[in-house]
């Protein structure tokens, strides 16, 4: 190596270390705190009207050193940081990540083609597109995200639960049961689903009607996709896969419940949408088709359609499936239990985990399924599913019980038995090692859920908000009672 290369590398080798130094030391809180005063400065002028005001504030976010860094902080941290985009390019040294900061910059802006991969939609034979943006195209979208949430919350339909701030499934289950569960309640609910919603909504409905820069969000909208090699322009639609697309897609769809009251002031209507998922309490089955026209009118101006095959009109006493939760009354009783299919898909998923852990260690499969039935429970606990939990936890057993069966067959059942499961507490048959010890379904309390008050905004209410994460994680800690 010359002395001109020797040098060259040496210069490198600080200007890494000195940006290393940058991100390690970052004021984090500092950062957080002052791209929170500028949302919360955002979403008061949206609700006051002020939209020039709060444009020329989203103009100062986007450019902001600390929203800057969050965005990088975001994309490297995520689920999605061991994929690259068509670049090859992952941002994983903290060199790397701060260099990441001080390039990203709106001034000649040209988002590069999405990687699309095709991925299996959830209880169906057909495949969902991914598309994965570069790290810098997530950035990018990352930040401007930043300056377009506090305006996305602001305008937003109140009972919209999906892809929204400090809300969830349980939100939306508990505002049905509020419009369902009396005796003068609808007794007919419009359920349905939006075809493609992410792949068809219009462009030019999002860039005319979006409050951002339109030049950025047309590159984010255009930038089109390469899949096995090939090049695919994009002319609708917003990328599954994207950072800003559930903001888009939520935006394009708010509107509706209000629309609806409009129309059907005294017909028991109620709007409940959860992303492109959705269903509407009415009076009658004419009333219900009255509210699907004036749904696909509004989704027709969108460049959007219902799924004929998804969108039906039921009675309470028959039921309705949404968010994987069976809603139906029981002599004029409305419970909320897990869906059949949503129990089918537990157990076919913990089968398959027991299937492919053939020669997995008991430590490493209890390791595997902990997870995974943690999860549902958790999901699902707020609401009638002790029966549930309880004929899951006997499923279960039957397939461990195979699953040693198969491990020893030359073994008779009480050496199995002593080998795998043993007692703890007041519990027998407990799937147990030294170290690990699977988990129930029904070790999971019944906890009724507090649902947000549909009015509290975010970036307006953050007290309310903090104390809500607060009682969350207290009543958290206490969720799981062990034998």
């Amino acid at each position: 190596m010359d002395v001109k290369s020797s040098t060259t590398q040496i210069c490198e080798d600080n200007t890494d270390r000195e940006l290393a130094r940058q991100w390690n030391n970052f004021p984090w809180d500092k950062a957080r705190a002052y791209v929170n005063r500028l949302q919360k400065r955002i979403a008061k002028a949206v609700k006051e009207g002020k939209y020039r005001l709060a444009k020329r504030l989203q103009y100062v976010l986007t450019r902001s050193f600390y929203a800057k860094s969050l965005a990088v902080k975001k994309v490297t941290e995520n689920k999605g940081k061991r994929t690259a985009g068509v670049d090859g390019v992952r941002w994983k040294t903290s060199s790397e990540r701060m260099r990441a900061v001080f390039s990203l910059t709106d001034k000649g802006y040209k988002a590069k083609p999405l990687s699309r991969i095709y991925i299996p939609k959830p209880n169906s034979d057909k495949m969902r597109p991914l598309s994965i943006p570069t790290f810098y195209d997530r950035a990018m979208q990352a930040l401007y995200a930043i300056a377009l949430q506090p305006w996305a919350e602001t305008m937003a339909d109140m009972t919209s639960f999906g892809f929204r701030l400090y809300r969830n499934a349980q939100d939306a289950a508990d505002y049905l049961f509020i419009c369902l569960s009396k005796d003068t309640s609808a007794p007919y609910v419009l359920e349905g689903d939006i075809k493609s919603c992410f792949d068809t909504i219009s462009h030019d409905w999002l860039l005319e009607n979006i409050p951002m820069d339109k030049k950025i969000l047309s590159e984010f909208l255009q930038a089109g996709y390469i899949n096995e090699g090939v090049y695919n322009s994009i002319t609708m639609g917003a990328a599954q896969g994207g950072i800003i697309s559930p903001i888009l897609a939520n935006m394009a769809l708010d509107g509706i419940k209000n629309l609806l009251e409009g129309q059907f002031k005294t017909k028991k209507v109620h709007f409940v949408r959860y992303a492109d998922d959705w269903v509407v309490t009415v009076e009658s089955r004419e009333v219900a088709e009255q509210v699907k026209i004036a749904i696909e009118g509004f989704l027709a101006e969108r460049g959007l359609s219902l799924s004929e095959e998804k969108t039906k009109i039921v009675h309470i006493d028959d039921g309705f499936d949404f968010l994987s939760w069976n809603f139906r009354k029981y002599d004029g009783k409305l419970l909320i239990k897990p869906s059949k299919k949503a129990v089918a898909t537990i157990i076919r998923s913990i089968s398959d985990i027991i299937q492919k852990a053939k020669n997995a260690s008991q430590e490493e499969l209890i390791e595997k399924l902990n997870p995974v039935i943690q999860g549902w429970s958790l999901y699902h606990r707020n609401f009638v599913s002790a029966e549930t939990f309880n004929r899951l936890d006997s499923i279960v057993w039957d397939l461990l019980w195979r699953w040693a069966m198969r491990r020893h067959p030359d073994k008779g059942h009480r050496w199995i038995a002593r080998r795998y499961w043993h007692s703890m507490d007041h519990s027998n048959w407990v799937f147990t090692t030294f170290t690990s010890t699977l988990k129930k379904f029904s070790y999971v309390k019944i906890k009724r859920h507090v649902m947000v008050q549909l009015g509290r905004n975010p970036f307006l209410d953050a007290t309310y908000f903090s104390n809500r994460k607060r009682d969350n994680m207290t009543k958290q800690t206490k969720v799981y009672s062990f034998f």
